[in-house]
């Protein structure tokens, strides 16, 4: 099953490269944008949560995938414990993510994801 798995997301990968790639990536300053919430916690971007959420889960779902194939991103390993939920990461995500504003701009996303989840949740 894992080899089929495998496969398969090869496949789809190998399908989506057709594709201007550039089009399906978010900044770091796109997802700060999509992350934000006002002090009463609501969205300052319509429908920005659920694209937070869905890019945190993203990044979440590839870790997982890694490991279970033994591969590890080196440096990038991190361990987010299953009580922690969406909302936590998000507003934990978004405070990161404002800390590190002059790292990010228009650099893909997702390497300060995996920065930030490395910084709150290292595996012991």
């Amino acid at each position: 099953m894992r080899l089929f798995s495998f496969f398969a997301l090869v496949f789809v990968i190998l399908c989506g490269s057709a594709k201007e790639g550039r089009a399906a990536r978010y900044s770091g300053d796109y997802l700060l944008q999509m992350c934000a919430v006002n002090k009463e916690g609501q969205e300052l971007v319509k429908g920005g949560k659920i694209a937070c959420q869905a890019y945190i889960s993203g990044i979440l779902d590839y870790h997982a995938l890694l490991k279970s194939l033994d591969v590890e991103p080196p440096g990038i390993d991190f361990c987010v414990p299953e009580d922690v939920g969406l909302n936590l990461l998000q507003l934990r995500l978004m405070n990161y993510l404002i800390k590190n504003r002059e790292a990010q701009g228009p650099y893909i996303a997702s390497p300060n994801v995996s920065l930030a989840l490395r910084e709150m949740y290292p595996c012991k």
